[in-house]
Parts: structure tokens; sequence; C-alpha cells
């Protein structure tokens, strides 16, 4: 029995590939075709249509990388097709292996209406069913070059990624443009047979179901006339037919299909092809929708709609009326699919807020869903933000690429650092490209973690990234498998009836506590560090810019830049896309993004100048402005008053070689060779450098992983490690008062300023790296006398810990974490925290000292890596980052001195001193956001939350006249069910939980 089965299955695959596939399209006849070349970017579909072409010949080569080639074709439908169905047939010289990642195309009519995308496995386009015969046909197709970046083995160095180094070979040979009949029996037939075929593979071997199915494929291949495959087709479907109707059993699996088309916002290719692609997969999809009426699509991703908007109004129509249908589906609620490790607070938070809105403003639907399937792991901090944003569920696929272990559930409660639950589902298919095969329904089936208490599970299912959605023989497929003998049982549904039903039947579903770590792509927290600065300080410009804005509006009248302001934020919430950020994209991606990042400086900068002017006044009084949420220096925090400095900072020569800093709370010992050998606390009496270790210690690895360049960090890193430790000059900074340290290591060159600010237990760290390394990793070191089992990384809206040990192979998977602007460790009663203003990875270890005497635990900030795939010359250049180490820190001077080093202080002359638009008197209450409501109303908007961890309460005072004060979402709605605070006049008291998010709109009188 086992040769039959085998024989039966080796016959349907040659018969099937050789054979009935191709003569789905029995008859075909040549188009003519012309081409015209546009000369630079992308033309305006009118120009493009316009444009005089030039004849081509099928076999030719076109397409220089990056390049936009407009194809005509035309032709005459034959007589003797009357009654048949007609398709075009364009093949641009696809690879059918890799959709999404190569040449695309949109097809247009001679009007300029878009037909559908033309992908590699969407080649055809419907001219008539059935044909009068005669029919002219003339087609356009934007035909886009993009070259191939992504072969995955070996993952090679290419200057493809960036239009300034790609050169101009054509890239591709036009294989087919031709006039087919479109033969539908033979191609359902494909379909029976390729459902059986791989639900047979996926059967036990001992299944009668298994032998029914064998035995009845045998049948329809015997009845299938291999000289006459298209009249002998529907003979063999009726062989399928009984093993087809057999019905699921009751207990199957059930998979809710969601039509889907995942499209990284920039990835392998720039943002504006992103435009483009987004736009092919809408008119497949919108197209797919008018000839399947069980077929549901959603997409995510707010931007990639307003993309369609704005740039195809044509296409825009059709989407409209799809989503007014309940058919195409707004899903997710966010602006972009963004990176969820690195985000502040508050971009977080706008990413609802404009996602959330853009869907609501244009087709009034809600997003009760996070729709985040690729995202690379979950801060601690989402499930609050996701709940304050109005929604309850979320959805990802991605952990599932833990290389370490298995995540034990698939439906679970995820709770977050204030003890918010969001209901969460991975889907089991373990794929968020589900293309309907056998292998894949039964693989959800088999996986899902939660059998005996549920019993539901969803599949995004289409190509992704341009590869055009949903095709028709997926949908066909999941016709057959509704209700299937042996296979789980798939209907199509929109991701809420999915997460309906999963929670109804799932009440008490097991909960997850802390983040969800992704144990794959760790080096994301560090590749491209141009582009994770870019983000980090355009996150603190726009605080500033809204703080100062509406204090200026409300004393002083100053106009608040509401439209300019939601375009910035759009702008650097865009640039938070998961391939953006974390760095994976390619040269082009970054070089874009440096530049934007430019533009959003100089425009926010320019925002901030005009409104602390206005508020200052004009006078030739020195004034500092404070944006960050704590006093500094006599400076209340959102005001301004005179400078004042408080003591002074001694330099002297160290016994031994070397200098110590003084400044009466630190003294800082740096040796020869320009490591911080001491670092002591004179209050506490306290040292912080470890016994016979020395801080400031740069460090530097080979970094080779074994796949995914930009992505990975491999823990094999840690093998071979060199101390750079040779010095060219430490010496006094200019100044008197601090040190300066020069290296030289390889090809680069490292230069340190390490210094006290006076009367601030604070050690600064300004280290510029001029990094010419290939595959390496650049750490800096802390090794700390410090005995803890954990240590706090800050993350949205608060922190959470991680166990400093490795007792367990969870523990051991985050050998690379993320943190905002602090890590902090403790023993009881003494701590250290160690700032940053623009870094995101680290590690934190325990070593045993000398005599087994004790612990030292070393935290390492990740400065800067050196991959050559996506971007070979990634991070190549001069970089400039600030840190600072603090003794003595209890975890609120930790959250302090994180916000100082981020928002510096500016310098102003004025008339006047200005006091904060609202103040809080509790130091552990932080204020992320002061602004004017969203609305226009002129209500003032602040949003705040418990910082330490612990209860507490605080009153927040308005500087004006303040009317009714409502507690609302993130959207500026108000909560039905939050209790209204007490309030005295302006001034408004709560009690807060650990970490809790709270957003007050203050109406002005």
């Amino acid at each position: 029995m086992h040769d039959d089965r085998t024989l039966v299955e080796a016959r349907l695959k040659r018969v099937l590939d050789e054979r009935i596939r191709p003569a789905v399209y029995p008859e075909s006849v040549p188009l003519e075709v012309a081409v015209w070349n546009a000369p630079g970017e992308p033309v305006p579909v009118d120009e493009g249509l316009a444009a005089a072409p030039e004849p081509i010949e099928v076999g030719a080569r076109w397409g220089a990388p990056w390049g936009t080639s407009w194809f005509r074709v035309t032709g005459t439908v034959p007589e003797a097709w009357a009654g048949r169905t007609v398709e075009a047939l364009f093949d641009l010289g696809f690879d059918e292996n890799m959709p999404g990642f190569q040449c695309e195309g949109l097809v247009y009519r001679p009007d300029g209406t878009p037909v559908k995308g033309l992908n590699p496995r969407n080649q055809w386009v419907r001219i008539g069913d059935p044909v009068e015969g005669g029919e002219r046909v003339r087609l356009h197709i934007e035909a886009a070059s993009n070259p191939v970046i992504l072969d995955y083995h070996p993952f090679l160095p290419t200057r493809l990624g960036d239009k300034e180094t790609a050169g101009s070979e054509p890239q591709y040979r036009l294989e087919r443009m031709d006039l087919a009949v479109f033969d539908e029996t033979v191609w359902q037939l494909v379909n029976d047979l390729e459902v059986l075929g791989e639900l047979m593979a996926e059967l036990p071997v001992e299944s009668a179901r298994r032998w029914d199915i064998l035995r009845a494929v045998e049948r329809a291949l015997d009845a299938v006339d291999l000289q006459a495959v298209n009249s002998t087709a529907d003979a063999a479907r009726s062989q399928l037919r009984d093993v087809l109707a057999a019905p699921a059993v009751p207990s199957a699996h059930r998979i809710s299909a969601v039509g889907h088309a995942h499209i990284d916002s920039a990835w392998l290719w720039p943002l504006r092809e992103t435009v483009r692609k987004v736009a092919r997969t809408t008119s497949n999809m919108t197209a797919l929708l008018e000839d399947e009426p069980d077929f549901v699509f959603a997409m995510s991703q707010a931007q990639q709609w307003a993309w369609v908007r704005d740039h195809r109004p044509e296409v825009w129509a059709r989407v409209k009326k799809a989503v007014a249908d309940g058919r195409f589906v707004p899903a997710g609620g966010m602006w972009v699919e963004s990176d969820t490790n690195m985000p502040g607070s508050e971009a977080m938070a706008r990413q609802f807020v404009h996602g959330k809105r853009f869907f609501l403003d244009e087709f009034g639907v809600e997003n009760d869903e996070a729709w985040l399937p690729d995202t690379f792991g979950f801060a601690a901090g989402l499930p609050q933000i996701i709940k304050a944003a109005g929604s309850k569920w979320l959805l990802t696929q991605k952990i599932s690429w833990s290389q370490t272990n298995k995540f034990p559930h698939h439906t679970f409660r995820w709770e977050g650092i204030d003890g918010t639950r969001i209901f969460t589902h991975f889907p089991p298919v373990d794929t968020y490209n589900c293309s309907m095969k056998g292998s894949e329904i039964a693989h959800a089936a088999n996986n899902f973690k939660d059998k005996g208490v549920a019993r539901h599970s969803l599949a995004p299912t289409g190509w992704g990234d341009g590869g055009g959605g949903t095709t028709r023989e997926m949908i066909a497929k999941a016709a057959r498998l509704r209700d299937l003998e042996g296979s789980a049982t798939v209907v199509w549904e929109t991701p809420e009836d999915f997460f309906r039903k999963a929670e109804a039947e799932y009440p008490d579903a097991p909960v997850w506590v802390g983040e969800l770590y992704l144990e794959l792509h760790r080096a994301t927290l560090t590749s491209q560090a141009k582009t994770k600065q870019g983000n980090r300080r355009s996150e603190h410009l726009l605080r500033e810019a809204e703080l100062w804005a509406a204090t200026a509006a409300v004393r002083t009248g100053f106009p608040y830049p509401y439209e300019e302001l939601d375009r910035l934020w759009k702008t650097v919430l865009l640039h938070q896309f998961h391939d953006i950020l974390p760095g994976s994209s390619i040269a082009w991606v970054h070089r874009e993004a440096r530049r934007t990042y430019e533009r959003v400086a100089e425009e926010l900068n320019a925002v901030i100048d005009a409104a602390q002017h206005a508020l200052a006044g004009d006078g030739a009084t020195a004034l500092v402005f404070n944006s960050a949420p704590h006093g500094r220096d006599g400076v209340p925090a959102g005001g301004a008053a005179a400078p004042r400095v408080d003591g002074e900072v001694g330099l002297t020569p160290r016994t031994g070689g070397g200098h110590a800093l003084d400044n009466g709370l630190l003294r800082v010992e740096i040796d020869e060779r320009g490591l911080v050998v001491s670092a002591y606390d004179l209050e506490a009496e306290r040292e912080t450098v470890a016994p016979g270790r020395a801080a400031n210690l740069l460090q530097i690895h080979p970094d080779f992983p074994n796949m995914w360049d930009a992505w990975d960090v491999d823990e094999c890193y840690r093998n071979t490690v060199t101390d750079l430790v040779d010095v060219d000059e430490v010496a006094p900074a200019e100044d008197g008062a601090s040190v300066r340290i020069v290296r030289s290591f390889g090809a680069s060159r490292v230069t340190q300023v390490l210094s006290l600010a006076p009367g601030e237990r604070r050690l600064g760290i300004d280290t510029e790296v001029d990094w010419q390394e290939t595959e390496k990793f650049l750490k800096l070191a802390f090794p700390l006398d410090v005995h803890a089992e954990r240590y706090a990384s800050e993350t949205q809206f608060g922190h959470f810990h991680r166990p400093t040990h490795t007792n367990t192979s969870w523990e051991s998977a985050k050998f690379e974490a993320c943190n905002h602007r602090f890590v902090h460790i403790e023993e009881p009663g003494w701590g250290v925290a160690l700032v940053n203003d623009s870094t995101y990875g680290h590690d934190v270890t325990r070593a045993v000292r000398d005599s087994d005497s004790g612990t030292t635990t070393t935290v390492r900030v990740s400065l800067l890596r050196a991959p050559r795939f996506p971007d070979p010359e990634t991070d190549q250049g001069v970089h400039r980052f600030r840190h600072a180490l603090v003794p003595g820190a209890a975890i609120g001077d930790a959250v302090r001195e994180g916000w100082r080093i981020n928002l510096p202080e500016r310098r102003v002359s004025g008339a006047r001193e200005v006091a904060p638009l609202v103040t809080v008197d509790q130091d552990a209450v932080v204020v992320t956001a002061v602004k004017l409501a969203d609305d226009g109303s002129g209500d003032v908007v602040v949003r705040f939350h418990e910082s330490r961890g612990g209860r507490t309460k605080v009153t927040l005072t308005a500087g004006f006249e303040v009317g009714e004060v409502t507690v609302t979402d993130l959207l500026e709605r108000p909560l039905t069910d939050a209790a209204s605070p007490s309030r005295d006049g302006a001034r408004i008291s709560l009690r807060l939980r650990p970490f809790e998010l709270v957003t007050l709109r203050l109406a002005r009188v």
C-alpha cells in the first residue's frame, strides 16, 4: 500500500505540472507590444498613457533598476473564439517563487481606469466572458522594474538597494504577452486536485480518509485523456465529487480566513514604491471582491489608505465603495504597522490616534483590534495604550519566529505593566501570507496550542509586499475547505467576526505578563543609528513644539500650528514602520530618512523658537526654557526662568596617571587609558565601579549572524571580544573641567568627553565615533558594584524588569534587549542609572568576582553595528551619542535624568519669565504631553502617568481659568466609565495606580 500511495502522489504531481495546468489556457495568440521608458522617477498616469512607445518583442530585456516602463499592448480577439472566455496573459519576466520582491505592473484601460495589478501569481486580465469575437484589445501596463534584493542564500552585499548606485543594466526579460482562451473546467479541476492532493499528504498513512482520497484521485487521473485534457476534464471532476462533498467532523478546527496583503511601508524598496504597491494591490482586491461574493479583505496602516486617497483617486473610489459594502475592511487602527519596542510613549499613543482617527473620519469605522503580524516583539507598555485608544484585541504572528522557546499559547490575554489585559491571538498557521495550501491548513489545526478549550484561529490569506494579495485560486481552495472531511473548516470573516467568536468561546484564556519578546532580530535595536537618533530627537522636538505652542497660544494668542504638527507627527510615525526604525531597509530608505529627519527638525525648531519668543517677549534677560517634565536648576517643568548654577567642578591629576573629576557629590577617577576606574558617591560613601574593573570601556565584537544581517545578532558574537584600551590622548578638554579621550582602532576613531555638572550626581559621557568598520559590533561597558537579580528598562509610560540571570532558556534568550531613556539597577537603598539620548539596544550580565566574593553586574550599551545587507554601508561615518552614569539613583532619578538628557535646556533672551501652563505636585507623575485639542476647540489636553510603579495622589494645577474637566481616551473623547477627578478651581486631584495613564481635557473659560 505504501508503494501505491507514493506512485499516485508522484503521478498526480507530474500530470498536474505537465498536462492539466498548461491546459487551462489551450489556445493563445500574441499581442503587439510597445514600450516607453520613463526617464526618471515615476510619472503621472496621464503622462505615461500619452507617451509615444517604441515596439518591443517578447524575449527582449527591459527595466533598469528602479525604473518605470509603460507597455502598450494591442490585439484582436480571434473570431473563432466567440462564446468562450478570453484573458490576456502578461509575464513581465516573473519569478513565481518570489511574489512581491521583483518587477510588478498595474494595468490600465486607455481612459486611465485601473484594472488590476500584475504579479508572479496573478498574470491574467479578463477580456470577456464570453467574447463575441473580433473585439479590439488595447491595454497599458505601468511596469516597475524593482530589482531583486532579497536572495535568501546567501545574503550578499548589493548596490541595487539605492537608485544612486544601482546602475542601468536591464533586470528582466519580457516572457509572454498573449490573448488566450481560459478553460474554467480545467481550472476547477486543478483546484480540486490540488486541495485533495495537499490534504491527502497531511493525513495519517493509516487514515481511511486518506485512502478514499487517493483512490478518487487515481480514478480522476485515469479519466483524463492526456492528449485531450480539455474535453475530458469534466469527467475527471466527476470522479472527485463524492470525496469533496464529505463534510468535516463537528470537532474540526475552525479557521477564519481574512483576505490580506501585508505590505511593508518601506523595506527592500523606497517609500515612493510602496505608494504604487498599495495601488496595485487595492486594484486587485477591489476587482476580486466584485467577482467573489463571499470574500472579505482587510488592510491595515492608515498611511497606506491615505496614499491611495491622495495618489490614486480612481482606485480610492472603488475602495470606498467596497468599504461601504462591508467587505474591504480597515484593520488595526494604527498609522503604520510600527515597531513597538523603540517608539516613545507619546509616539506609540499617536500611532493609534492618527490611525483610528483616519478610519473614523473617512469611513466612520472604529477599530477594536491592533493588527501587527510582522512586528519584531512587543513592549510591555503596549496593552494599556491599546485600551486607552479604545481598542481591545491584538493580532500578531511574528512571535512564532522565536528561535529558542516556543510560545505556550495561540490565544491568551496579555497583561501589561499597569495590569491592563488585552485579548491576543497568534495565528497557528504561522504565516501572514497564507495561500490555502493543505500543509498550511493542517499546520494551523495541529499546531494550535489551545485545543480542548478553544478551536478558532485566524489565517491572514494573500501574498504581501506587492505580491498582489489574495488570488482567485486561494478563494477556490477556501470554498472546497469550507466543510471538508479530514480538514479544518475555512470561512471568510472580518477580524472583528473572528475576535468576537474567539473571545466568546474562551472567556478564561490564560494570561501572559510582561513583554512579548521576539527571540530573533535583536540587532534591529542598533542597526542604522542615524535613523534611530532621528526618531528619538523628532519625538522630543514634537513634545517641545506642542508644549510651547500651546503655552503661547493660551498666554499670548500665538497661532497654534495644528496642520503643521499633524503633518509632522504623521511623518515621524511613518518612519517608525517596522523596517525603517529597526534599520532593516535598503540604503535608499535610510538615506531619505536622514534627510526627512533634518527637515522635521528644522520645521519643529522654527515652531519652538517662535513660540518661546512670543512667551519671553523682547528683551535682553537670559532665560532658560525647560521642556522636561521635572524642574531643574531652579527652572520649573514647562516654564522659563533665569539660569542658576550652583557649585563647581574640580579637575585634578590622578595619582598613577589620568585625571580626577570632583563636584562635591561625585568623585570620578579616569586612568591613563581613559577608563573610569572609580565613580564614588561621596554622600553614600559608595563605589559604583566593580572592584578591579573599569567602566566607559569600549568593546568590539565580530558580528556575522547566521542569517538576516541587519536584523540579527547571534549569541555567539560574545565568544570573541576586544577591549579597546589603547589610547591616543587623555587630556583636559578645552573647558578645563572635563576630560577628553581619543582612541583609534581598525580604520575608526573615537573621541569622548567625560564631565560632571555642578551640583549633580551625574557623569556625562559624550562619544563621537568615526565608524569605518564592517561586520563588527561596538559596545560601551559599565561593570557595576551592584548585586541585583533584576534591572529596570524604561518602556512606554513606565518601566518593567528583566532578570540579570540566565536560570532558564527564556532569560538566556534575552541577551540583547530594548530600553528607552534609561536602565536602572539597584540593591535596596542604592542604585545606578545609565541614561542615553539616542540608543536602544543593551545587555546586562552578571559575573562572579574573584574568590566567589559576590557578583558584578555589567550594563553594556550597544552603539554601532556594520552589517552589509541590505545596506552595504550601514552606519559608515560619524556618529555622536550622549550617555550619563548616575550613581546613587533611585528609579525616580533614572526617570528624571532620562528626560533631562533628551530635552536639553534652551536659552532665549527675553523680557519675562514664563510660568508653566500646567504643573503637577508629585515627581512620580510624568506629564508626557501638553497640547491643544486636535478638534481646534482651544481646549488644553494633558497626558500623564505614574512613572515609578507605585500608587500616588497627584494634583494638577492649570495656569489658566478652567471650565469643564473631562477624562478622555487617547483620541480626546470622553470616557464614560472614568471616575471624575476632584477639583478646586484650577486644581484637579486624582489617585493613580502603578503606571496608570491618564488623559485630561481642560476646557478654557
